[in-house]
């Protein structure tokens, strides 16, 4: 399995002294490829300061990790900002994906939100999705990724290595 690791970070972090430094370090104690890292922040979190986040994830991004901006459309973000930043993802915030099936006004948000992210060449994920309709209006959309208790409730450490045993034992078994 190619499992990715997705480790929020903050305003606090972006002025950190020595964090990029300290997240190779890091990555070179615990022998992870920064490819299977993502670093994803809020939009608020990246127009707190922006010369400063801009500086500190093209250095993450110079690392081959892969930077995603969390909560999307509920910050004020920047279109010219956005386009600056060396992101790889967009994440719907889930106020959004809530409503999807009801509210037209929603549905048109996250298909912008999409369009948006791929013409940018982004991978496009929905926060949230609690049922098979929403991932269906998802799919139909062309989102890229979901995320929500329809996919999986939160799971322990165990409970996790367990259901991905049991996904490689049954993925080898049809191959």
């Amino acid at each position: 399995h190619n499992i990715q690791l997705s480790v929020n970070i903050s305003a606090k972090n972006i002025v950190e002294v020595g964090f990029v430094k300290n997240t190779l370090d890091k990555l070179i104690e615990y022998g992870v490829s920064p490819q299977r890292i993502v670093f994803e922040m809020t939009e608020s979190t990246m127009m707190d300061n922006p010369e400063k986040a801009l500086e500190v994830l093209n250095n993450l991004s110079a690392l081959g990790v892969k930077l995603s901006i969390d909560d999307f459309g509920t910050g004020y973000s920047s279109l010219s900002h956005l386009k600056r930043f060396p992101v790889d993802a967009l994440k719907i915030d889930r106020s959004f994906i809530r409503d999807i099936e009801t509210k037209a006004e929603d549905a048109a948000i996250v298909k912008a939100i999409i369009v948006l992210g791929h013409s940018l060449k982004l991978k496009v994920i929905a926060e949230g999705v609690e049922n098979k309709n929403q991932f269906d209006i998802l799919k139909q959309l062309d989102c890229d990724e979901a995320q929500g208790y329809f996919i999986a409730k939160p799971l322990s450490a165990t409970d996790m290595t367990q259901m991905l045993t049991l996904q490689r034992t049954q993925s080898l078994s049809f191959s």
